[in-house]
């Protein structure tokens, strides 16, 4: 999602992660677990950061698509990251949000065009994170990760050239392990 800015008012620790990721990071670690997308407002927001805030509007229909694509892209990143490959409950997850679009090729002034198309407003912005999802996985299904520490929920796609990331950001989840570690070591 390069060139976009986050909304201002969103407050989420990651943002800036590929549209299906930074969907998934609308739930983030706390006591109860934080949830952008709880109501409309939310909702707004996440549109405005991932920058389709012009393309769609932010309404209950809106809102009830959206989490159920974050629920679909949920279950399969964990199907990807534990198996290597997605499940069948995944992929029907996945599918039933697809069903709702398609991409038409029309011919443009450069050549060839993609324009996506989806049967009812309400489900562009689950589609396009969808179809943003199963990108991801073409580039490899184990660069799709969850933050390696304990206690956070993140997601993140790893496109370091070795492909060992651990953590969503090092500065905070990445210090924290090696904060532990080193008070370990230092009581024994």
């Amino acid at each position: 999602m390069t060139d976009v800015q986050p909304d201002p008012r969103d407050l989420r620790p990651l943002t800036g992660e590929p549209l299906a990721l930074d969907l998934l990071n609308t739930r983030w670690a706390g006591t109860p677990v934080n949830d952008l997308l709880t109501g409309v407002e939310g909702y707004a927001i996440w549109l405005s950061s991932a920058g389709l805030g012009e393309r769609c509007a932010a309404d209950e229909a809106g809102l009830a698509a959206i989490r159920q694509a974050r629920e679909a892209i949920l279950l399969a990143a964990q199907d990807a990251r534990e198996q290597g490959e997605l499940g069948a409950a995944a992929r029907d997850g996945l599918d039933v949000v697809l069903a709702y679009g398609r991409i038409r090729r029309a011919a443009a002034p450069g050549g060839a065009e993609d324009r996506t198309e989806v049967d009812r407003p309400e489900w562009l912005a689950p589609w396009l994170a969808v179809d943003g999802f199963l990108a991801l996985l073409g580039q490899g299904a184990q660069r799709v990760k969850q933050c390696a520490h304990e206690a956070c929920i993140l997601h993140f796609f790893d496109a370091s050239q070795n492909g060992r990331r651990r953590w969503c950001r090092m500065a905070v989840c990445g210090n924290r392990a090696k904060a532990a570690r080193h008070y370990v070591k230092a009581r024994s």
